[in-house]
Protein backbone atom coordinates (compact mmCIF):
# COMPACT_ATOMS: atom_id res chain seq x y z
CA UNK A 1 0.00 0.00 0.00
CA UNK A 2 3.06 2.64 0.96
CA UNK A 3 4.28 1.68 -2.74
CA UNK A 4 0.49 2.50 -4.49
CA UNK A 5 0.34 5.51 -2.37
CA UNK A 6 4.38 6.63 -3.53
CA UNK A 7 2.85 6.31 -7.10
CA UNK A 8 0.16 8.00 -6.80
CA UNK A 9 1.61 10.65 -5.27
CA UNK A 10 4.45 10.94 -7.97
CA UNK A 11 1.88 11.47 -10.72
CA UNK A 12 -0.16 13.78 -8.13
CA UNK A 13 2.91 15.96 -8.12
CA UNK A 14 4.01 15.87 -11.83
CA UNK A 15 0.70 16.82 -12.39
CA UNK A 16 0.78 19.94 -9.88
CA UNK A 17 4.20 20.90 -11.10
CA UNK A 18 2.18 21.01 -15.21
CA UNK A 19 -0.21 22.89 -13.78
CA UNK A 20 1.90 25.24 -12.20
CA UNK A 21 4.06 26.09 -14.93
CA UNK A 22 1.47 26.40 -17.70
CA UNK A 23 -1.03 28.20 -14.65
CA UNK A 24 1.94 31.07 -14.44
CA UNK A 25 2.83 31.32 -17.84
CA UNK A 26 5.97 30.51 -17.21
CA UNK A 27 8.94 31.29 -19.89
CA UNK A 28 12.56 30.79 -18.91
CA UNK A 29 14.05 28.32 -21.44
CA UNK A 30 10.56 26.17 -22.47
CA UNK A 31 7.53 28.26 -23.28
CA UNK A 32 5.17 26.53 -20.77
CA UNK A 33 2.85 29.22 -21.62
CA UNK A 34 2.31 27.75 -24.90
CA UNK A 35 1.19 24.62 -23.23
CA UNK A 36 -2.26 24.16 -22.19
CA UNK A 37 -3.32 23.98 -18.52
CA UNK A 38 -4.07 20.77 -17.03
CA UNK A 39 -7.69 22.00 -16.05
CA UNK A 40 -8.32 22.68 -19.66
CA UNK A 41 -7.04 19.23 -20.87
CA UNK A 42 -9.27 17.75 -18.29
CA UNK A 43 -12.64 19.96 -19.64
CA UNK A 44 -11.44 18.64 -23.13
CA UNK A 45 -11.63 15.27 -21.75
CA UNK A 46 -14.46 15.39 -20.19
CA UNK A 47 -16.43 16.71 -23.81
CA UNK A 48 -14.94 14.16 -26.02
CA UNK A 49 -15.87 11.22 -23.46
CA UNK A 50 -19.46 11.89 -23.49
CA UNK A 51 -19.36 11.90 -27.39
CA UNK A 52 -19.15 8.66 -29.90
CA UNK A 53 -16.59 10.00 -31.40
CA UNK A 54 -13.76 9.58 -28.65
CA UNK A 55 -14.92 5.77 -28.32
CA UNK A 56 -14.65 4.84 -31.95
CA UNK A 57 -11.72 6.10 -32.37
CA UNK A 58 -10.72 3.92 -29.20
CA UNK A 59 -12.29 0.92 -30.35
CA UNK A 60 -10.76 1.40 -33.96
CA UNK A 61 -6.99 1.63 -32.74
CA UNK A 62 -7.69 -1.19 -30.03
CA UNK A 63 -8.78 -3.67 -32.92
CA UNK A 64 -5.99 -2.48 -35.44
CA UNK A 65 -3.16 -2.95 -32.84
CA UNK A 66 -4.62 -6.51 -31.61
CA UNK A 67 -4.84 -7.40 -35.62
CA UNK A 68 -1.58 -6.84 -36.31
CA UNK A 69 0.24 -7.96 -32.74
CA UNK A 70 -1.80 -10.84 -32.80
CA UNK A 71 -0.37 -11.81 -36.34
CA UNK A 72 3.02 -10.46 -35.50
CA UNK A 73 3.37 -13.03 -32.62
CA UNK A 74 2.48 -16.10 -34.50
CA UNK A 75 4.50 -15.09 -37.49
CA UNK A 76 7.25 -13.92 -35.11
CA UNK A 77 7.77 -16.74 -32.78
CA UNK A 78 7.09 -19.67 -35.73
CA UNK A 79 9.76 -17.85 -38.18
CA UNK A 80 12.69 -17.32 -34.95
CA UNK A 81 12.03 -21.05 -34.26
CA UNK A 82 12.48 -21.95 -37.83
CA UNK A 83 15.50 -19.61 -38.37
CA UNK A 84 17.54 -21.11 -34.81
CA UNK A 85 16.89 -24.72 -35.74
CA UNK A 86 17.45 -25.39 -38.87
CA UNK A 87 20.19 -24.10 -41.28
CA UNK A 88 18.52 -23.63 -44.34
CA UNK A 89 15.93 -21.69 -43.28
CA UNK A 90 18.73 -19.59 -41.68
CA UNK A 91 20.29 -19.28 -45.45
CA UNK A 92 17.33 -18.71 -47.09
CA UNK A 93 15.20 -16.25 -44.77
CA UNK A 94 18.15 -14.62 -42.86
CA UNK A 95 19.47 -12.25 -45.17
CA UNK A 96 16.34 -11.00 -46.68
CA UNK A 97 14.99 -10.47 -42.87
CA UNK A 98 18.21 -8.64 -41.82
CA UNK A 99 18.15 -6.51 -45.09
CA UNK A 100 14.64 -5.35 -43.79
CA UNK A 101 14.89 -5.13 -40.44
CA UNK A 102 16.46 -2.12 -39.94
CA UNK A 103 13.57 -0.36 -42.43
CA UNK A 104 11.78 1.89 -39.74
CA UNK A 105 7.78 0.38 -40.38
CA UNK A 106 6.40 3.60 -40.43
CA UNK A 107 8.66 4.37 -43.90
CA UNK A 108 6.62 1.19 -44.98
CA UNK A 109 3.46 3.21 -45.32
CA UNK A 110 4.17 3.84 -49.05
CA UNK A 111 4.43 0.26 -49.95
CA UNK A 112 1.04 -0.26 -47.82
CA UNK A 113 -1.21 2.31 -49.94
CA UNK A 114 0.59 0.49 -53.01
CA UNK A 115 0.38 -2.87 -51.96
CA UNK A 116 -3.17 -3.34 -49.93
CA UNK A 117 -6.59 -2.10 -51.57
CA UNK A 118 -7.73 -0.23 -48.09
CA UNK A 119 -6.26 1.67 -45.87
CA UNK A 120 -7.36 -0.61 -43.17
CA UNK A 121 -5.30 -3.38 -44.04
CA UNK A 122 -2.09 -1.11 -44.56
CA UNK A 123 -1.90 0.19 -41.17
CA UNK A 124 -2.45 -3.56 -39.50
CA UNK A 125 0.65 -4.50 -42.22
CA UNK A 126 2.36 -1.82 -40.58
CA UNK A 127 1.77 -2.57 -36.97
CA UNK A 128 2.48 -5.89 -37.54
CA UNK A 129 5.81 -5.47 -39.10
CA UNK A 130 6.50 -3.29 -36.24
CA UNK A 131 5.74 -5.82 -34.02
CA UNK A 132 7.40 -8.74 -35.86
CA UNK A 133 11.17 -7.89 -35.90
CA UNK A 134 11.38 -7.84 -32.05
CA UNK A 135 9.72 -11.04 -31.50
CA UNK A 136 11.81 -12.80 -34.35
CA UNK A 137 15.04 -11.65 -33.02
CA UNK A 138 14.48 -12.06 -29.37
CA UNK A 139 12.96 -15.81 -29.72
CA UNK A 140 16.11 -16.90 -31.88
CA UNK A 141 18.39 -16.03 -29.32
CA UNK A 142 16.50 -17.83 -26.75
CA UNK A 143 16.08 -21.17 -28.72
CA UNK A 144 19.69 -20.80 -29.36
CA UNK A 145 20.38 -20.10 -25.82
CA UNK A 146 19.07 -23.57 -24.53
CA UNK A 147 21.12 -25.83 -23.66
CA UNK A 148 21.28 -29.18 -25.66
CA UNK A 149 21.32 -31.23 -22.89
CA UNK A 150 17.95 -30.91 -22.24
CA UNK A 151 17.31 -32.00 -25.70
CA UNK A 152 19.37 -35.12 -25.70
CA UNK A 153 17.81 -36.22 -22.61
CA UNK A 154 14.50 -36.09 -24.95
CA UNK A 155 15.92 -38.22 -27.64
CA UNK A 156 17.58 -40.70 -25.20
CA UNK A 157 13.64 -41.36 -23.63
CA UNK A 158 12.60 -42.29 -27.12
CA UNK A 159 11.38 -38.57 -28.13
CA UNK A 160 10.99 -37.18 -32.25
CA UNK A 161 11.63 -33.62 -33.65
CA UNK A 162 8.00 -32.83 -32.38
CA UNK A 163 8.39 -34.07 -29.23
CA UNK A 164 11.58 -31.46 -28.79
CA UNK A 165 9.77 -28.73 -30.28
CA UNK A 166 6.83 -28.61 -27.94
CA UNK A 167 8.56 -29.78 -24.37
CA UNK A 168 12.15 -28.13 -25.03
CA UNK A 169 12.09 -25.76 -27.42
CA UNK A 170 9.15 -23.92 -26.78
CA UNK A 171 8.54 -23.95 -23.08
CA UNK A 172 12.89 -23.29 -22.75
CA UNK A 173 12.45 -19.91 -25.09
CA UNK A 174 9.12 -18.74 -23.56
CA UNK A 175 10.88 -15.71 -21.12
CA UNK A 176 12.48 -14.52 -23.94
CA UNK A 177 9.79 -14.83 -26.13
CA UNK A 178 7.75 -12.44 -24.01
CA UNK A 179 10.68 -10.36 -23.32
CA UNK A 180 10.56 -9.50 -27.40
CA UNK A 181 6.61 -9.40 -27.11
CA UNK A 182 6.82 -6.68 -24.26
CA UNK A 183 9.04 -4.74 -26.85
CA UNK A 184 6.79 -5.75 -29.68
CA UNK A 185 4.11 -4.21 -28.32
CA UNK A 186 4.90 -0.62 -27.76
CA UNK A 187 6.75 -0.52 -31.14
CA UNK A 188 3.21 -1.03 -32.05
CA UNK A 189 1.48 1.40 -30.88
CA UNK A 190 4.13 3.72 -31.93
CA UNK A 191 3.56 2.75 -35.37
CA UNK A 192 -0.35 2.64 -35.67
CA UNK A 193 -0.72 5.59 -34.13
CA UNK A 194 1.74 7.20 -37.10
CA UNK A 195 0.21 5.22 -39.79
CA UNK A 196 -3.24 6.90 -38.50
CA UNK A 197 -1.56 10.12 -38.45
CA UNK A 198 -1.00 9.56 -42.18
CA UNK A 199 -3.42 7.24 -43.80
CA UNK A 200 -6.05 6.41 -41.36
CA UNK A 201 -9.93 7.75 -41.08
CA UNK A 202 -10.25 7.02 -37.30
CA UNK A 203 -8.38 6.20 -34.55
CA UNK A 204 -6.62 8.11 -31.67
CA UNK A 205 -3.69 9.17 -33.60
CA UNK A 206 -6.21 10.38 -36.85
CA UNK A 207 -8.35 12.52 -34.33
CA UNK A 208 -5.14 13.77 -32.33
CA UNK A 209 -3.53 14.45 -35.64
CA UNK A 210 -7.09 16.50 -36.60
CA UNK A 211 -6.80 18.45 -33.44
CA UNK A 212 -3.16 19.66 -34.18
CA UNK A 213 -4.38 21.15 -37.74
CA UNK A 214 -6.62 23.23 -36.28
CA UNK A 215 -4.80 24.29 -33.06
CA UNK A 216 -7.17 22.72 -30.71
CA UNK A 217 -4.18 21.91 -28.34
CA UNK A 218 -5.97 20.16 -25.32
CA UNK A 219 -7.39 18.01 -27.62
CA UNK A 220 -3.78 17.01 -28.86
CA UNK A 221 -3.19 16.72 -25.12
CA UNK A 222 -6.43 14.42 -24.48
CA UNK A 223 -4.65 11.92 -27.52
CA UNK A 224 -1.53 11.21 -26.01
CA UNK A 225 -3.09 10.72 -22.57
CA UNK A 226 -4.58 8.14 -24.34
CA UNK A 227 -1.64 6.71 -26.19
CA UNK A 228 0.21 6.56 -23.15
CA UNK A 229 -2.39 4.80 -21.29
CA UNK A 230 -3.91 2.34 -24.02
CA UNK A 231 0.06 1.19 -24.00
CA UNK A 232 0.34 0.76 -20.77
CA UNK A 233 -2.44 -1.13 -20.53
CA UNK A 234 -1.69 -3.45 -23.30
CA UNK A 235 1.72 -3.76 -22.50
CA UNK A 236 0.89 -4.72 -18.78
CA UNK A 237 -1.27 -7.57 -20.04
CA UNK A 238 1.48 -9.07 -22.06
CA UNK A 239 3.80 -9.03 -18.92
CA UNK A 240 0.77 -10.60 -17.03
CA UNK A 241 0.47 -13.44 -19.19
CA UNK A 242 3.97 -14.06 -19.77
CA UNK A 243 4.42 -13.92 -15.81
CA UNK A 244 1.44 -16.57 -15.65
CA UNK A 245 2.78 -18.98 -18.49
CA UNK A 246 6.33 -18.95 -17.27
CA UNK A 247 5.54 -19.42 -13.30
CA UNK A 248 7.87 -23.21 -13.54
CA UNK A 249 10.66 -20.12 -13.42
CA UNK A 250 12.57 -19.78 -10.01
CA UNK A 251 12.29 -15.96 -9.51
CA UNK A 252 14.30 -14.21 -6.96
CA UNK A 253 12.57 -13.09 -3.80
CA UNK A 254 12.62 -9.19 -3.43
CA UNK A 255 12.03 -7.96 -0.23
CA UNK A 256 11.11 -3.82 -0.24
CA UNK A 257 13.50 -1.83 1.49
CA UNK A 258 16.58 -4.91 1.95
CA UNK A 259 19.29 -3.89 1.26
CA UNK A 260 21.86 -6.28 -0.85
CA UNK A 261 24.46 -7.54 1.23
CA UNK A 262 28.47 -6.13 1.00
CA UNK A 263 31.23 -7.10 -0.77
CA UNK A 264 33.15 -6.83 2.59
CA UNK A 265 30.77 -8.05 4.85
CA UNK A 266 29.37 -11.64 3.62
CA UNK A 267 26.40 -12.86 4.69
CA UNK A 268 26.99 -14.98 7.79
CA UNK A 269 23.84 -17.42 7.17
CA UNK A 270 26.13 -18.73 4.20
CA UNK A 271 29.09 -18.97 5.93
CA UNK A 272 31.13 -22.33 5.73
CA UNK A 273 32.07 -23.87 8.90
CA UNK A 274 35.50 -22.94 10.04
CA UNK A 275 38.11 -25.12 11.86
CA UNK A 276 36.73 -23.02 15.02
CA UNK A 277 33.39 -24.47 15.12
CA UNK A 278 33.89 -27.48 13.22
CA UNK A 279 34.70 -30.64 15.13
CA UNK A 280 38.13 -32.01 14.63
CA UNK A 281 38.66 -36.00 14.82
CA UNK A 282 41.11 -37.31 16.60
CA UNK A 283 44.50 -37.90 14.97
CA UNK A 284 43.49 -35.89 12.13
CA UNK A 285 46.63 -33.19 11.04
CA UNK A 286 46.20 -29.36 11.11
CA UNK A 287 45.62 -28.21 7.99
CA UNK A 288 45.20 -24.33 6.35
CA UNK A 289 41.50 -23.02 7.36
CA UNK A 290 40.79 -22.84 3.63
CA UNK A 291 40.95 -26.47 2.78
CA UNK A 292 39.91 -27.37 6.07
CA UNK A 293 36.42 -25.28 5.83
CA UNK A 294 35.93 -26.83 2.90
CA UNK A 295 36.85 -30.24 3.74
CA UNK A 296 34.18 -29.89 7.02
CA UNK A 297 31.62 -28.51 4.43
CA UNK A 298 31.91 -31.27 2.41
CA UNK A 299 31.73 -34.03 5.21
CA UNK A 300 28.87 -31.67 6.52
CA UNK A 301 27.04 -32.12 3.39
CA UNK A 302 27.30 -36.07 3.37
Amino acid sequence: MKRYALRLVSLAAALGLWQALTGWNIDLWLRFSQFPTVTDVARTFAARVSGPDYWTDLTDSLTRILAGFLLAAVLGVATGVLVARSRLAEDLLGPVLEVIRPIPAIALVPVAILLFPSNEQGIVFITCTAAFFPVLVSTRHAVRALTPVWEEAVRTMGGGRWRILGSVVLPGALPGVFGGLSVGIGVSWICVISAEMISGQYGVGYRTWQDYTVVDYPGVFVGMATIGVLGWLTSTAVELLGRRLTRWLPRTAYVPGARPPRPDRPDLSDRPVTPATATVPAGTAAVPGGARSAEARDEHLV
